[in-house]
């Protein structure tokens, strides 16, 4: 259970929300705890400019820091937080109970709820992020799913070569380490965990542990075949 630790997957000593994790060992416990989070921290401060069209849901539950940039057509339904200089593009849905550090940008498209991101995260290009934690300067490509409920609706588990390390969780979508890139349309079925700087190639499916910098890539291969009159057949 060692290669689950917090530490090993996310410098939080620039993270504004850092007591999320405080009282958590493995890297999917601060998931359970964002409800009692919420109802513990002070919300309803708004310190960017709301443009017409931005929908809020229950601001008085939303907190956003200064510099951050809401685009018309966002919506963003408390209780959230979202920190400074961040940018919120037009479409993004963001259904409640998320925190988001500082320098973020959650774009078009994106749908997220239910999870914690650290600084500088990319989930720029319809993304769907469910109950995951992303961790400092992560980037989703274009089209990457963060699944987060098995088809059977059991508990999540983590898959570890032939070992099943159990969550408890009945959604948990993907813990991302620091500096962790997916490339466009991958997808990560429920329980997955990557390590610091793992790089995942395009239009993967990801299941289970992912060690810190390792790379994802598929063993399908695409074939070219030059155009050949078929006349001459």
């Amino acid at each position: 259970m060692e290669k689950f630790l917090i530490d090993h997957y996310f410098d939080l000593q620039h993270y504004p929300h850092s007591q999320l994790f405080a009282d958590c060992t493995y890297v999917w416990e601060p998931l359970a705890q964002l409800e009692i989070f919420f109802s513990t921290v002070k919300l309803g401060r708004i310190e960017c400019p709301i443009p017409a069209g931005v929908h809020l849901i229950h601001p008085e539950k939303i907190s956003i820091g200064k510099g951050t940039i809401l685009e018309p057509g966002a919506f963003i339904q408390g209780p959230c937080i979202i920190g400074q200089n961040c940018e919120v593009r037009h479409g993004a849905y963001i259904r409640g109970y998320v925190v988001a550090g500082d320098y973020c940008l959650i774009g078009h498209a994106s749908e997220l709820k239910n999870s914690i991101l650290l600084n500088q995260v990319c989930a720029a290009h319809f993304n769907y992020v469910g109950d995951s934690i992303l961790g400092n300067r992560v980037n989703l490509g274009a089209g990457v799913k963060l699944a987060n409920l098995r088809l059977d609706h059991q508990t999540v588990q983590i898959a570890v070569q032939k070992q099943k390390v159990p969550t408890n969780l009945k959604k948990m979508g993907a813990i991302l380490g620091d500096g962790t890139q997916l490339g466009c349309n991958a997808v990560t079925n429920p329980g997955t965990v990557m390590g610091k700087e793992v790089f995942c190639h395009p239009c993967v499916t990801v299941n289970g542990y992912v060690p810190e910098m390792a790379q994802v890539k598929s063993t399908h291969k695409t074939v070219i075949q030059e155009y050949v009159d078929r006349c001459c057949f």
